[in-house]
């Protein structure tokens, strides 16, 4: 009877052990994953001491402040679809004041390489023709009526609208946590709607210092590069010269940018050298600068004249710079929760 007694209790033992064990199963089991939500929002905004394009500046070496709003779609967890909208305040010779960008493309990552092509549209609304320089034959070279009327004094000229697009690839490969390197080309048929084609190509770097070098303050800091070449071609006959009535073959140039960032949540402070190798003389046939300089009281000095720029006028527009940006980028799925 004992035996009897002392097996019952033996197999109610294993019994409420196999029950606590399943038991224990079930309430570690895991919940079940989230739902996958493709869409997603980044936005944000910056202001800098100048707004500086390929080692030109586009707010005549002034203050500048910008926005951008762009929507995502996460196709996948390495495949995204993306378009924009930004606006930044410019200073250009046919007075336009603001620059619209409307882009969009797609972003894929493939292991530690990231890919991006896509279009960006560059729109500069409320311009106003620049052509009614004295002692200037600008017969059959009309963009409207206004351009007799209106004249920059150092003789430049610019057309009403400048706008234009370009389309682009950019890859860019992750060493590690703290190292990366890319390359990016982009390609329009019309740079600023001269008739010129334009081809911009450049290598960029990026180091980022250890997180153990600011402990736990939530500061982080990087250097970083990018060296550049824009290749020009042949403007149409608004621009042309009395050497080149068609047209005039702008310079190609090289442009390159140093600097350092340090960052905090979501806010960053980058400080930045940028310069280029163009000359004064083909700046100022370039960037039609309003600003630009060479003539006293109609006598030319001749001190920048080159083949495409006979005026002598001169422009450091493309010279080199110092640039601070405080800038503020976030999105919604990551900061706004």
């Amino acid at each position: 009877m004992k035996k009897v007694a002392l097996l019952a209790t033996a197999l109610a033992m294993v019994s409420s052990s196999a029950f606590a064990a399943d038991m224990a199963v079930k309430a570690v089991k895991a919940p079940p994953p989230a739902a996958f939500d493709p869409w997603d929002i980044a936005f944000g905004s910056a202001i800098t001491n100048d707004y500086i394009f390929r080692g030109i500046t586009q707010s005549n070496h002034k203050p500048s402040v910008s926005a951008y709003f762009e929507p995502r779609y996460n196709v996948t967890k390495d495949f995204q679809l993306y378009v924009g909208l930004g606006g930044a305040s410019i200073s250009f010779p046919n007075r336009a004041a603001a620059e619209i960008d409307a882009y969009g493309g797609a972003r894929l990552t493939v292991g530690q390489f990231a890919f991006d092509v896509g279009a960006w549209g560059y729109l500069y609304p409320g311009g106003t023709c620049q052509f009614g320089a004295p002692g200037i034959d600008f017969s059959g070279k009309f963009q409207g009526a206004e351009c007799a009327l209106n004249g920059l004094v150092n003789g430049n000229v610019l057309k009403k609208d400048v706008s234009f697009f370009e389309v682009y690839g950019k890859v860019n490969y992750t060493f590690n946590d703290n190292f990366s390197m890319g390359g990016n080309i982009y390609y329009t048929p019309s740079f600023l709607n001269s008739g010129a084609e334009g081809t911009y190509a450049s290598i960029v770097g990026k180091a980022i210092a250890p997180s153990t070098w600011f402990g736990t303050s939530g500061i982080g800091m990087y250097v970083s590069g990018e060296f550049g070449r824009q290749w020009l071609g042949t403007s149409d006959s608004f621009y042309g010269v009395a050497a080149f009535p068609n047209g005039i073959n702008y310079a190609d140039y090289n442009t390159w940018n140093i600097g350092i960032g340090f960052t905090y949540k979501v806010f960053t402070l980058d400080f930045r050298y940028s310069d280029t190798n163009l000359s004064k003389g083909d700046c100022n046939a370039f960037t039609s600068d309003f600003a630009a300089r060479g003539n006293v009281n109609g006598t030319n000095l001749g001190t920048f004249v080159t083949p495409i720029n006979p005026s002598g006028v001169g422009s450091n527009w493309c010279g080199a710079a110092g640039i601070v940006k405080l800038s503020a980028d976030l999105t919604a799925m990551t900061n706004l929760k």
